[in-house]
């Protein structure tokens, strides 16, 4: 989105759509009202009907907004901010009050205004979302930037073992998988056995570990480092206000 010297607060509101994390319309008016409504501030509206549609309000259109759900009412001021066809988009807490099936929904969208070459700026808690939407990541903490990269690098650069998690009816002896070489730790809580480490061949080294003591093993899985490991690496793990 490129500014100039010339550039006014009108042209901005025009190139700038805005989804805030709490909204609120006159209970009595109806959606297709609210959509036309905001249609009329901007020089070159979408259509919205297709956008309604995807977002799974097409059948609400005569809805007073009083009589939506939460997630409705979620998904309709998406619409609204979207409906001036901005350069820029802003979107806070984008799938607060969302169920699943409304949460991918969403993430679909974002991805294909990313594509059209929209600049989305989303604010986040839920780290999956940042680290399946964003091209780069800011993590404030206190009301500061205390690191920018893209999530890929982030994670990368973290240096957090990887997991493998699996179940056993057998006793697992950590001492026989902690001599392991890209093994760091082990944890075992009753059936329920943690192996941290590094290396492409940790899974393998487990497995075969496992086989070789006789453990019987069910539910092995592998767990990467994830951008939540990244946030809680960089900001701590107490309670905030």
């Amino acid at each position: 989105m490129a500014l100039t010297q010339d550039t006014t607060g009108g042209d901005l509101r025009h190139r700038i759509g805005i989804q805030l994390q709490e909204s609120s319309l006159f209970d009595r008016i109806r959606v297709k009202e609210s959509l036309d409504l905001f249609a009329a501030f901007y020089r070159n509206p979408i259509d919205w009907r297709p956008l309604i549609d995807q977002l799974g309000l097409g059948d609400r259109l005569k809805t007073p907004f009083g009589q939506l759900s939460g997630g409705q009412k979620q998904r309709l001021f998406i619409a609204l901010a979207l409906v001036g066809d901005p350069e820029l988009v802003f979107l806070d807490e984008l799938s607060t009050g969302l169920d699943p099936q409304a949460r991918r929904t969403m993430w679909d969208l974002v991805r294909s205004l990313r594509d059209e070459g929209k600049t989305i700026f989303l604010s986040t808690h839920f780290m999956e979302e940042a680290e399946r939407l964003c091209d780069r990541v800011a993590i404030i903490d206190h009301g500061k930037i205390v690191a920018l990269d893209t999530p890929e690098n982030f994670i990368r650069g973290l240096g957090v073992d990887t997991r493998v998690v699996f179940t056993s009816e057998d006793t697992v002896d950590p001492k026989q998988i902690e001599s392991l070489e890209n093994v760091s730790r082990i944890e075992v809580s009753g059936e329920r056995v943690i192996v941290h480490g590094r290396g492409d061949r940790l899974v393998g080294d487990v497995v075969r570990a496992t086989e070789h003591h006789g453990w019987r093993f069910r539910d092995l899985r592998s767990e990467q480092p994830t951008l939540e490991d990244v946030f809680l690496t960089l900001t701590g793990r107490e309670l905030r206000e």
